[in-house]
């Protein structure tokens, strides 16, 4: 508490200030966390950078361990000699000590015995071993002190670059960045990638290093800088212009920081994958380079396609979407004359027709030809209520840019591999003002899938790796769709479901924007269309490979008794053909008639033959054998399934109601032009081209 009669110094902060005490809000929340949302920063600043002058994509990544020793001789602090031992963390007291090797010995003959019940590499056994390990791991003194959990992070594009001036600007002032106006962005202020610069700042006290060059400069900047955190202004160790020889354009930054490899390993590499899904038209090369050089990590997630999607324009503000703030701002900052004119230029969706409908329902003594300034605070705040009231058409998404199916397509063939895959794009759909679009994937086993519901979500083509729990694309794909209607087992299938929600507005939840919130009905009813679109496509496909499976497995099924139905009947034709062969001819039959026909064996037998097809003197004669009625049997059975397996065709299409073209057979004369002959298993077709 303050001295009575004394009051609180007001104390200011800079923007740099507060956002490195609320590291948090930018998703730098633990060294490992803030190891990945580096990476994920400089990644898509290196994405938009190269996408916004129509080139592809080629990003390197690279991951350095820097031991705690090379950290100090970089920042010049020297090496001393402990002179107290128990100040630090990894001092171990003689007790503790006695304890912790007598309880390592107990262990240890729990060890001895488990090895002597079920022998030295049993299953039992090495699970002690493992846990052994741990524990005394864990029980050392200083376990859990932070090692070294430090890296040299570079990322390299071959983007637009940076104007020498700008740099200091661009990257050592929070708060301030080129992505303003209403367009769809991966980010708004650069914030992610100059908190990664802070968090450098914060950790190891080291600048960072930036070499940038615009296409078709003669010369590339490097700047040696950080941000003074308290000023929120750059901070210029060096300053340079170098000749660029080569032609050279884009950006390399590099920065080190404290972080944990171990522990987000996976999800780095993770995230590395999905943003190889979403941007099959990009190259990412990755290394994680060890001290230890075996524990080294080198990826290359390569181009699938030249094709890129349509940049995003910038657009004006929908009238359901703004603010009363922002309708002040305009106001104030509107070059239009007339209030009409004001919104005819300031909105989207409002003509000259409307804007003067929408100033004649204004009232409160607006006149059409009032100037915008002039409004006083009562009539900006009814114009802001007729904006949310009126009915106005919705946005048109024209400044919308989803991956597409083509290249999400792609992208998903591309690193997983799967057996079937389904794409779709829904339409433009609309909330409180902003466009939005969904486009999902739906794919079917291929390599490293986890059998089950694997979800995979994206916002305006970042992948979301985190909190996906309560996210609007899990619940919808977990909770929404019954995936047995579409003969999807959804507990062994190896199912992966990618979803991808542009718009000017991701609807976040939580200060880290990770998940997309829930409570959008018109998101909600997108996310679900679009994941029931891709199953419905991918229904029909299984039902044609169960059908041909079933197919294939009969034939099967049949082929494997030919030959013993062959015998069979060819033994009894032997048989049959022996005893017609010595009753002779009689009751007045003679001649052929006599051999085709015997209805009763005059050696009194008993045995009926009625050879109607001439097949006993042909096996007397050994013209036919078993190796020919096999032959006849495979053909008939090839045949047969053919057919069926036609018809089934036929039906699947008759039912799903597909468009039928007709089709007319015209005779072959003169006058008939034909195209070449198309061959099938069954007849071969002649497309009529036109006549003479």
């Amino acid at each position: 508490m303050a001295p009575k009669g004394k009051a609180d110094a007001l104390v200011q902060k800079s923007p740099a200030e507060f956002f490195a005490e609320n590291k948090n809000i930018a998703g730098f929340d633990n060294p490992g966390k803030c190891l990945y949302t580096t990476i994920r920063e400089l990644v898509e600043n290196a994405l938009d950078a190269a996408e916004s002058i129509g080139e592809l994509p080629a990003i390197e990544i690279t991951i350095e361990e820097v031991s705690k020793a090379r950290l100090n001789r970089i920042r010049g602090v020297e090496h001393h000699d402990r002179l107290d031992e128990q100040l630090y963390q990894d001092f171990e007291t003689e007790e503790a000590k006695k304890k912790r090797l007598a309880k390592e010995a107990r262990e240890q003959e729990k060890l001895k015995k488990l090895i002597e019940k079920h022998g030295e590499g049993s299953k039992e056994a090495e699970a002690k071993r493992k846990e052994l390990a741990a524990v005394a791991g864990a029980a050392k003194p200083g376990a859990n002190m932070r090692g070294n959990l430090f890296y040299k992070v570079t990322v390299k594009d071959n983007g637009a670059g940076m104007p020498h001036k700008d740099i200091p600007n661009m990257l050592g002032r929070v708060l301030s960045g080129t992505k303003y106006g209403v367009k769809q962005t991966r980010g708004k202020f650069g914030l992610g990638a100059k908190m990664a610069l802070i968090w450098s700042k914060m950790t190891t006290g080291l600048p960072f290093e930036i070499s940038s060059a615009t296409p078709r400069a003669a010369l590339r900047s490097h700047y040696r800088l950080d941000i003074d955190i308290h000023k929120n202004e750059p901070s210029i160790h060096l300053e340079e212009q170098l000749p660029n020889p080569d032609g050279w354009h884009g950006s390399s930054l590099s920065l080190t920081i404290e972080g944990n490899w171990s522990t987000y390993r996976s999800y780095i590499l993770r995230y590395l994958r999905q943003i190889a899904v979403i941007t099959p038209y990009a190259q990412f090369m990755f290394a994680y380079k060890a001290e230890d050089d075996k524990n080294s990590v080198r990826i290359g997630f390569r181009r699938r396609t030249d094709v890129m999607p349509d940049p995003p324009a910038l657009t004006k503000h929908h009238p359901s979407s703004v603010d009363l703030e922002l309708v002040k701002r305009l106001l104030r900052a509107t070059t239009a004359k007339t209030l009409a004119a004001f919104l005819q230029k300031e909105f989207d969706r409002v003509d000259k027709s409307l804007a003067a409908r929408v100033v004649d329902e204004m009232q409160a003594g607006v006149e059409g030809d009032m100037s915008p300034r002039d409004l006083d605070e009562k009539q900006i705040v009814r114009l802001h209520q007729l904006l949310h009231e009126i009915r106005f058409s919705d946005p048109t998404g024209k400044h919308l840019s989803p991956a597409g199916e083509y290249n999400l397509r792609l992208g998903v063939m591309k690193e997983l591999g799967p057996d079937l895959i389904a794409t779709h794009q829904g339409d433009v759909r609309v909330f409180e003002g902003h466009a939005f679009i969904v486009e999902a994937a739906v794919s079917v086993g291929g390599k490293n899938v986890k059998p089950g519901i694997n979800v995979h979500r994206y916002a305006n083509r970042i992948p979301l790796l985190f909190e996906g729990g309560s996210d609007v694309i899990t619940k919808t794909a977990l909770r929404r769709i019954n995936w047995s209607a579409y003969k999807i087992n959804q507990a062994t299938d190896k199912v992966g479901v990618f979803v991808s929600i542009v718009s000017t507005k991701i609807p976040f939840k939580g200060a880290g924007k990770e998940y997309i919130g829930d409570d959008v009905v018109e998101m909600v009813g997108a996310v679900k269309a679009a994941i029931q679109a891709c199953c419905l496509q991918l229904k029909s496909k299984i039902m044609r490979a169960i059908a041909a499976r079933e197919q294939k497995q009969r034939k099967k099924t049949l082929s494997k008794y030919i030959p013993d139905v062959a015998n069979a009947i060819y033994s009894v034709l032997e048989r049959m053909a022996g005893a017609a062969a010595g009753g002779g001819a009689g009751d007045g039959e003679a001649g052929p008639a006599a051999k085709r026909r015997r209805t009763e064996d005059p050696g009194g037998g008993g045995l009926l033959v009625r050879d109607e097809f001439g097949l006993l003197p042909a096996v007397a004669a050994k013209e036919v054998t078993a190796a020919t009625l096999a032959s006849r049997l495979s053909e008939y059975v090839e045949r047969i399934d053919t057919d069926m397996a036609l018809e089934y065709q036929v039906q699947q299409g008759l039912a799903a109601g597909e468009a039928k073209a007709p089709l007319y057979l015209m005779p072959l004369s003169g006058r008939h032009v034909h195209g070449p002959e198309v061959h099938t298993t069954t007849c071969v077709v002649k497309l009529l081209t036109g006549y003479t």
